[in-house]
């Protein structure tokens, strides 16, 4: 029986992190570094999820992180938009087509608006997210990016006593389209390969006989990502276990958690706390 551990985003900037795991801000005295995007219950996921690595030990045969990898430019980002009388767009607004063409929010590089509606569109027609506006998050080479540093310590002993490497699989670098999901972009992008369906995942994932998921946050990245891998999945659901008390909601999108772990159970998906998956393990 092959089981791997899915862990999707649980990074610093997604994790309501108590000021000890918060580092000193090197450019601003008497400051400490923040999270740009905490999760209610993030950090407290993530410290389950280290106990459970550490509780499973060689009874894991692989453990995969996501990492969501931002440019500061991004079209996710309040850097890339402006209103129409040029003042910033505030962080959780969320942008239609609809408004770009009646010029409410317009890129701030106006050449690229032909581009950006194409995107919104296309995003629409989907169905599955009105585009947002997030604080700036998960920066490539910020603290913010980096994995929240008890799971990461929990992970390096299972590496150490395995012999084995963690796998680490980035998502989101390129700015002109979101990447919520580790399978695939929202809208992938003919130019850039790195935004279709990342066929090595999947093909991972699918040698194992269960396949445990956590993560944050589960209304948005976790959510994305498992729809996705049910897709491409030879049977479905069948073998995930998805692990509640390892995964939390965006504030204000706690129906939209429910309405996916809902959605996963009746199309076959296992939810499971993580005491749970563990007492099985060891009995």
């Amino acid at each position: 029986m092959r089981t791997q551990l899915l862990i999707i985003d649980p990074q610093n900037d997604f994790c309501d992190l108590p000021a000890t795991f918060c580092p000193a801000d090197p450019l601003a005295a008497d400051k400490r570094l923040a999270p740009a995007l905490p999760v209610a219950g993030a950090h407290a996921d993530m410290l389950r999820l280290g106990r459970l690595i550490d509780a499973l030990g060689g009874r894991l045969d692989a453990i995969t992180i996501t990492l969501d990898s931002h440019q500061r430019l991004d079209i996710g980002h309040p850097t890339f938009w402006k209103q129409d009388d040029g003042s910033p767009v505030a962080p959780f607004t969320a942008i239609s087509a609809a408004e770009v063409e009646n010029k409410r929010y317009r890129p701030r590089d106006t050449a690229a608006t032909t581009r950006v509606l194409a995107y919104l569109r296309e995003l629409e027609a989907k169905g599955r997210y009105t585009h947002m506006v997030w604080p700036v998050h998960c920066e490539i080479g910020s603290w913010g990016h980096a994995v929240h540093a008890g799971l990461r310590a929990a992970y390096n002993r299972w590496e150490e006593r395995e012999l084995k490497i963690v796998a680490k699989v980035v998502k989101g670098t390129n700015p002109w389209t979101e990447h919520y999901s580790a399978v695939e972009a929202e809208v992938p992008l003919a130019d850039d390969a790195s935004t279709g369906t990342n066929a090595a995942l999947v093909a991972m994932l699918d040698a194992a006989d269960t396949i445990l998921i956590g993560g944050e946050a589960g209304s948005h990245c976790v959510k994305a990502t498992t729809e996705h891998l049910v897709a491409h999945l030879p049977d479905g659901a069948a073998r995930l276990i998805l692990l509640t008390d390892c995964m939390s909601a965006v504030g204000g999108f706690e129906a939209q958690y429910r309405d996916f772990l809902a959605d996963m159970q009746a199309r076959g998906a296992r939810l499971a706390t993580s005491e749970q998956i563990a007492a099985e393990c060891m009995a």
